[in-house]
């Protein structure tokens, strides 16, 4: 597949504060892109090629000298899905960040004349799937009918709008991003390094994962190679339990482990909702993104933990 943006093009980016944000802006300003990010507050980078717009998703606002010069957006925004219990008030607030900020984006292109935008590449996640045991999933298969699965399944469609606009509109459902700025592995990590780690409910449920530098270059692939649409897994070929994730963090730092298991009852009562992203099994199959042609620099997880203290 040939690349049909050529370097030095413009990428509005949404999410741009996000663990994934950041680090996708770096890697774009370092291929030559520039770059407009969308911010809720007023933010400077010290970086010619990049420029803060301001946007306010709950109020439908936003900058409309954003997306001058832009041919693609990557869709990164969305208020955290932890850190909070999920009363329904939390969960209107997670399933707008991602549908409706993408459609404030959508209004916007319909006003404006002769824009050059062509593509939309919008984060999705695993949450798709929920809980589906040791079946493989397909990119075909149906979202779960749970708050997870069906605010994906949203998300995805509101994407997919773009298609009404005459835009290649491309979603890619995320595993956990593995970074040692944040995110899973930022707060375990630390944890592990003293023996300490804890598993939710079994222990055997599927975990999928990906290295931050995957991630990243997959939204770049998705970018860069027009025959690319739709919808995509991310997340890493090696598929591992929870138990296997933890134990392969206590290994790579050779601590010993004290590995208590957190009975799901528990979990639920302390997390409610929330506990579902901890017990939830999901394997992922990435054969349609390496037959794309993507290649992950990080396949396994001892190769990708190695790179995280590098």
């Amino acid at each position: 597949m040939g690349k049909n943006l050529v370097m030095g093009k413009k990428v509005l980016v949404t999410g741009a504060s996000g663990l994934v944000g950041q680090a996708l802006i770096k890697a774009l300003v370092d291929r030559n892109y520039a770059v407009n990010a969308l911010s809720r507050s007023n933010r400077q980078i010290n970086s010619p090629s990049v420029s803060f717009y301001r946007w306010d998703v709950a109020a439908g606002e936003v900058d409309p000298s954003c997306m001058e010069g832009v041919e693609c957006i990557i869709h990164l925004a969305g208020e955290s899905i932890v850190g909070l219990p999920w009363s329904n008030r939390r969960k209107q607030a997670i399933l707008e960040s991602r549908t409706k900020s993408i459609g404030i984006l959508y209004r916007l292109l319909e006003t404006v004349d002769a824009h050059e935008v062509r593509t939309v590449i919008s984060a999705s996640a695993a949450g798709y799937y929920s809980d589906r045991g040791d079946e493989l999933m397909t990119e075909d298969k149906l979202p779960a009918n749970d708050f997870l699965g069906q605010t994906c399944a949203h998300w995805e469609r509101a994407v997919d709008e773009g298609r009404m606009l005459g835009l290649r509109t491309v979603s890619l459902r995320s595993g956990v991003v593995l970074s040692p700025h944040g995110g899973v592995y930022g707060k375990l990590a630390p944890m592990i390094k003293k023996g300490l780690g804890v598993v939710p409910g079994s222990g055997t449920q599927w975990i999928p994962w990906i290295h931050i530098e995957d991630a990243v270059s997959m939204y770049i692939f998705a970018l860069e190679h027009n025959g690319i649409h739709g919808v995509y897994n991310m997340a890493a070929p090696e598929q591992i339990t929870f138990s296997a994730f933890i134990r392969a963090i206590a290994k790579r730092y050779k601590r010993p482990l004290w590995l208590p298991k957190v009975p799901s009852f528990l979990l639920r009562a302390f997390l409610g909702q929330m506990s579902d992203m901890l017990l939830s099994s999901t394997r992922m199959s990435v054969e349609k993104i390496r037959n794309a042609g993507f290649k992950f620099r990080y396949p396994q997880i001892n190769s990708a933990l190695g790179a995280l203290d590098s």
